[in-house]
């Protein structure tokens, strides 16, 4: 289970079940919550994680890159 949650609004803005744990549908999660809020600026959000593999991956690294959100270490 994947849930993407905007701190400042305390609410779920993404999420995704699966039974595997491939990066597909954390970034389906993290794709779903970007339509939703549609940020309007680039930069100033922070991703934090588990950082749990699906999270540290390249292509869920690249995705975080291409919306402009800076990952948490």
């Amino acid at each position: 289970m994947a849930f993407v949650i905007d701190a400042f609004a305390r609410r779920i803005v993404g999420w995704r079940a699966s039974r595997t744990v491939h990066a597909a549908f954390v970034l389906d999660a993290l794709d779903q919550a970007l339509h939703d809020r549609r940020p309007v600026h680039r930069g100033g959000l922070v991703h934090h994680s588990d950082r749990g593999a699906q999270y540290v991956s390249i292509r869920y690294s690249e995705r975080l890159a291409e919306a402009g959100i800076e990952p948490s270490v």
